[in-house]
């Protein structure tokens, strides 16, 4: 006879954790599966882990500000101690760059006002209090590494830049998503490694259960597809994929880990589409350098999440090089070292937080690259859409709200919906 649950729950990154977390302290008995190894074994492990508040569009910069909180106050969040050990939140503050690409930054601080986050601009000759030895020369548009002028200051320098102080980044990502499995065992949560899942069963437009790769067959009213990368195959086993107009691919992307120049270090999470990269402190006076995703950089998008090459590129060195532009006497390594992971994005790069077509059947999916520090709202999210449309509410037609207790601000969730017109405003890009 099958087990039974309440809810499974198909992936256990940082968003999946924290949604089995939300579910569990409203009474649900939840199953959460993982194909991997351990809690935040895959794309989570990938992260850089940044935690900032701008984004496109004044809801998503209302979710990343009340996320802010719950990693500023990690340990009230979750409310238990991990044998484990429990993360470190470094609260850098964010800097970017002001550019014509992002409008010199008027929309990201109006929308800042809009819901009270605070920001402080600054002035070209204070930027290197944050980065040192830095080059304040502008060098776009963003360049191949092999391309004519790559590296060569293409006229005038950055008006300034725009401190966010209430950002910063974690440690250890794939820990603080064991962070979340053991508080939300602490409510009775289930988790389960190494587990495929291989159908998704239903009947009469309802959803009743998962079947596993070994022909174990789990029953449960409620699915919610956390899976990452795989998310795309989870929606096409449960026959939902024809019903939305916005979709999730998975997309390769290297990070670059590379010393900072002798005797300095970055000072701050920092943004730059100048030179189109985006970096972040690391342990040991080392920089995580990522893509800022330009035009010139070809996407390579991947069918098999299982099956995709794990080796660096020339993209490796082409971010190391793009980054030492603006901060003089980096070193480019002879060895490559970082991360090849994938990311799990939708045409606009805004994530899925919905229902779906099949009762019972929900979607946190296309989350992967910018919504690691959303992670905790985002298992608020599903716990609301879960718990109205499990009460007869169409959330299709009648939008549920989360109130955003930190900020204040009332999300409508139906601007994650699988539906919504493309948001124009994105970056298309990493940064949302």
């Amino acid at each position: 006879m099958a087990e039974t649950f309440d809810a499974i729950i198909i992936g256990a990154g940082v968003i999946g954790a924290c949604t089995a977390f939300e579910l569990a302290k409203q009474g649900y008995k939840t199953l959460s599966l993982d194909k991997g190894p351990e809690a935040g074994y895959g794309s989570t492990s990938g992260s850089c882990a940044i935690i900032r508040t701008y984004y496109s569009t004044t809801d998503s910069c209302a979710l990343a500000y009340e996320g802010w909180f719950y990693w500023k106050n990690w340990a009230d969040y979750v409310g238990v101690t991990d044998d484990a050990g429990m993360i470190t939140y470094h609260d850098t503050g964010t800097l970017v760059m002001k550019t014509p690409h992002n409008n010199y930054l008027k929309d990201a601080m109006a929308m800042m006002d809009s819901i009270g986050c605070p920001y402080t601009e600054i002035a070209p000759d204070e930027i290197d209090a944050f980065i040192p030895t830095v080059d304040t020369r502008n060098y776009a548009p963003a360049k191949l590494v092999d391309d004519d002028g790559f590296g060569e200051p293409t006229g005038g320098t950055v008006t300034g830049a725009v401190r966010f102080p209430r950002g910063g980044y974690v440690d250890d990502p794939k820990l603080s998503a064991h962070n979340v499995q053991r508080a939300a065992e602490a409510h009775g949560a289930t988790f389960r490694f190494n587990m495929t899942v291989s159908d998704i069963r239903r009947e009469n437009n309802r959803v009743t259960g998962v079947t596993l790769a070994d022909g174990t067959e789990i029953d449960a009213p409620i699915v919610v597809n956390v899976a990452g990368p795989h998310s795309s195959i989870i929606n096409a086993m449960a026959g939902v994929a024809d019903d939305m107009k916005i979709t999730t691919r998975a997309l390769r992307h290297e990070v670059a880990h590379v010393p900072a120049p002798a005797g300095e270090r970055l000072n701050t999470v920092y943004s730059d589409s100048d030179v189109s990269t985006y970096a972040r402190p690391a342990s040991g006076d080392h920089i995580l350098i990522g893509s800022e995703d330009p035009a010139c950089d070809e996407r390579e998008w991947v069918d098999d999440p299982d099956n995709f090459n794990r080796d660096f590129s020339v993209q490796w060195k082409t971010l190391v090089m793009r980054f030492g532009q603006r901060m003089s006497g980096l070193p480019v390594p002879d060895t490559a070292r970082g991360v090849v992971e994938l990311y799990d994005v939708t045409e606009d790069w805004m994530p899925i937080y919905d229902k779906s077509s099949l009762d019972g059947f929900y979607m946190a999916c296309g989350t992967s690259g910018n919504q690691y520090k959303n992670a905790p709202v985002a298992g608020k999210i599903m716990a609301a859409i879960i718990g109205a449309c499990e009460a007869g509410q169409d959330h299709d037609t009648d939008p549920q709200t989360l109130h955003l207790d930190n900020v204040g601000y009332d999300l409508p969730l139906n601007v994650f919906s699988r539906n919504r017109k493309l948001n124009e405003n994105s970056s298309f890009s990493v940064l949302g």
